[in-house]
């Protein structure tokens, strides 16, 4: 699913929840392909105790890392599919 550009700006500090309206925490960075530019996670601060027991990708700083293509929305949340987590 094809997600519009947008200026990074506009998805950080922005609460991110699954669909079903859990909770996981809030982006404080994006990773990315530096030869495509291609976003492969967002980094998150805050983690929730819910996106801790979901053992996703951790940096190696040990931040909470959510797949970019799990992202279903953003608006005043970033909506992910936790069926595209696990």
């Amino acid at each position: 699913m094809a997600i519009d550009k947008r200026p990074h700006k506009e998805v950080l500090n922005k609460p991110v929840v699954t669909k079903e309206g859990k909770k996981l925490g809030i982006v404080k960075d994006m990773t990315f392909e530096t030869r495509t530019g291609e976003l492969i996670h967002i980094v998150l601060r805050d983690s929730t105790p819910y996106a801790v027991q979901l053992s996703l990708e951790k940096s190696q700083q040990g931040e909470t890392l959510i797949p970019y293509n799990s992202i279903i929305a953003i608006g005043d949340f970033v909506v992910v599919s936790e069926e595209d987590l696990v």
